[in-house]
């Protein structure tokens, strides 16, 4: 594959990529790193304007060797491409263990108009998540059930901190995400396109069993989740039209923000693929 050309941590390429560790610097360059295989495929795959997300793409010899694939399609693409000494790589990385490729990739999210305007069927709303790793992990839970688009509100964290990107697992690249958005302008804007919005909380007078055994699940719907240590404050769960709970059958005391993200869209997802709603298969 060659001699790494970046040899040094001090390279000009390299302490303009590490700046996009803080969030100033992503905001002001509109850029953020995404680290690893799968994170790197999919910025590859994925383009806005006709151009690929990805715009550089820096890479040990071993895991150029190892993912030729990637190197190729990102030349292929006309990303520029470097090859790095292990320092340089592991100066880019955010992860005690780096795999060897690290991405510099443009902002990606969407505008809320534009979500909107697709009619979606599934949406999470992700409000006051301040947990970056929650944060990516609720993103990849969505793109997995199937949503149509996901929303972090103006008191949610950053979409593009590197721990959000590496949770998401390339989720981030799979279905449109909006930021900044106002709890009260998202929820207004989603019932205005007829998505009802459930609020999932622990203290939710609604069980999602029985709204499930009553065929309730299958309209267009919008979940909107809280912070996992003190949940949805009082105002934001008054502007769902429900506020449902997941049961706890067994002696556990919760679940955290992202397996309840999980249940509830896929709950979702079961009863709008099903006729009618999904029933319970006991139910006469």
């Amino acid at each position: 594959m060659g001699t790494p050309e970046l040899i040094s941590p001090r390279s000009p390429r390299v302490v303009a990529a590490r700046k996009l560790a803080k969030r100033s610097s992503r905001v002001k360059e509109r850029r953020f790193i995404a680290e690893g295989p799968q994170a790197v495929r999919e910025a590859i795959a994925h383009t806005s304007g006709g151009e690929p997300t990805l715009v550089e793409l820096f890479a040990t010899v071993e895991a150029a060797e190892r993912h030729t694939e990637i190197v190729e399609a990102a030349r292929a693409a006309g990303v520029r491409f470097h090859l790095a000494c292990d320092d340089v790589i592991a100066d880019l990385s955010q992860t005690v263990t780096p795999q060897g490729l690290v991405g510099v990739c443009r902002f990606l999210d969407s505008p809320f108009d534009e979500i909107l305007a697709a009619r979606p069927r599934l949406v999470a709303v992700l409000a006051h998540v301040r947990d970056p790793g929650n944060a990516g992990t609720v993103l990849r839970c969505a793109d997995a059930a199937g949503a149509d688009a996901v929303v972090l509100t103006d008191a949610s964290v950053d979409l593009y901190n590197p721990k959000s990107v590496r949770a998401s697992v390339g989720s981030l690249f799979h279905l449109p995400v909006a930021v900044g958005v106002p709890v009260e302008q998202a929820v207004r804007g989603l019932k205005a396109a007829g998505v009802r919005i459930l609020a999932a909380d622990g203290a939710g007078d609604r069980d999602l069993d029985a709204e499930l055994d009553r065929g309730a699940m299958g309209d267009a719907t919008a979940w909107i989740f809280g912070n996992e240590a003190w949940g949805l404050p009082e105002e934001t769960r008054a502007l769902a039209d429900a506020v449902v709970r997941v049961p706890i059958h067994g002696k556990a005391e919760s679940l955290n923000l992202a397996t309840a993200a999980a249940v509830c869209l896929y709950a979702s997802a079961r009863a709008q693929r099903a006729s009618g709603g999904c029933r319970s298969v006991t139910s006469s």
